[in-house]
């Protein structure tokens, strides 16, 4: 009893133990320190609401940073806290960074995307209709999504290639093109097709293309048997119990490309600069992953490649993804207009990372 009693303690104080505050390299108007500090509280209170054990936050405004803090703990029971270069499960905004690659292939001439994906993943079972890259990338092909304890997948894969094998046999959801459904396993197989285009390995032409160029020196695959520094430990809330786990073991070899990396806010916050500032893609590029797709039947899917596309309250475009990983979540936000970018990540799945827009539209206007 006094060990829970002890566990409860930490999470509801982990919400104020600051690890970092604001960048101290980065000079800030008024205004936005007031901002800050409301944002802060915001974080911290929600934090303790939620028990989330620990939060890194990074907001980019004009290309440098302008509020970069980590909240509570990276580990509960060793006390370590959550600092600014603290790594996290990012789950799905690992697919924004394997969109960076398709279209660095694009640019290159290596990838057309609306070839079929058998051009470049021949091993790829022939479907009842042509499925291309364009479809896949846009949620469009009729792939299904996780099916029960898939998303716990403890089996560990050599390859992109062969965590295919998960889904490649099943039957389609749906003709191509017909519907929007969302689907991990697609952007599983656009990671085979970012091999086949490359000529390479996923993970290395991603060091190469994508997390080099864009500064994210802390973002790596989730390797379950390296010693990767400064890694959170994963949590998730137990309703029945009414308490924080340790998240189960988990092997995210099968999807490195839709789900598998781990990374700072900071570095996130850094990728998405790198698309605003052009230093990934060429405008057009940036352009056209950032536009909705449709179906056949011209209704917008609010999905370009890779991003969803949507429009705040106020009308403000907006460019953005979530993430969910056993025991992680993230957010990552862009107001292309604004120049403003915004990352979220937390060490549970217990999680308001969904806040993160709300969180970044108080920068938009710090002076409101």
């Amino acid at each position: 009893m006094r060990r829970l009693f002890l566990l409860v303690a930490l999470i509801g104080s982990a919400a104020t133990v600051s690890a970092q505050e604001i960048a101290p390299r980065t000079k800030v108007a008024p205004a936005v320190r007031l901002t800050v500090a409301r944002a802060r509280r915001l974080v911290a209170d929600t934090m303790k609401a939620l028990n989330a054990p620990g939060a890194s936050i990074c907001i980019m405004k004009d290309g440098r940073i302008i509020w970069s803090e980590g909240f509570g703990f990276a580990d509960l029971e060793q006390h370590v806290p959550v600092t600014t270069q603290t790594r996290f499960r990012i789950g799905s905004v690992s697919k924004p960074l394997t969109a960076a690659a398709l279209g660095h292939l694009l640019e290159e001439g290596k990838l057309d995307l609306d070839a079929p994906v058998q051009r470049y993943v021949p091993s790829f079972p022939q479907k009842a209709y042509p499925i291309t890259v364009r479809e896949v990338a846009g949620h469009l092909a009729g792939f299904r999504h996780y099916r029960g304890a898939e998303f716990a997948n403890q089996h560990h894969y050599a390859s992109l290639t062969d965590g295919l094998q998960i889904f490649e046999n099943d039957s389609l959801l749906f003709e191509p093109g017909t519907k929007f459904a969302y689907s991990s396993y697609g952007w599983n197989l656009l990671g085979a097709v970012v091999e086949g285009a490359s000529g390479e390995p996923y993970l290395q032409y991603m060091t190469e293309s994508v997390i080099l160029p864009a500064h994210m020196t802390h973002t790596v695959p989730d390797e379950p048997d390296s010693l990767v520094p400064s890694r959170a430990h994963f949590y998730t809330w137990s309703d029945s119990m009414h308490r924080v786990l340790n998240a189960p073991y988990v092997d995210n070899s099968y999807k490195w490309s839709s789900g598998g990396f781990l990374s700072t806010a900071e570095d996130l916050a850094s990728f998405g600069e790198s698309m605003l500032e052009g230093r990934l893609l060429k405008p057009e590029t940036v352009h056209l992953f950032w536009t909705s797709q449709h179906t056949r039947d011209g209704a917008e899917t609010h999905n370009g490649i890779g991003w969803f596309v949507q429009s705040d309250s106020t009308g403000l475009f907006r460019i953005s993804h979530s993430g969910g990983a056993m025991g992680g979540t993230a957010f990552l936000v862009i107001y292309p207009e604004r120049h403003l970018v915004a990352a979220l990540l937390v060490n549970s799945d217990h999680t308001f990372t969904g806040a993160t827009p709300r969180i970044a539209e108080m920068f938009l206007d710090p002076a409101r």
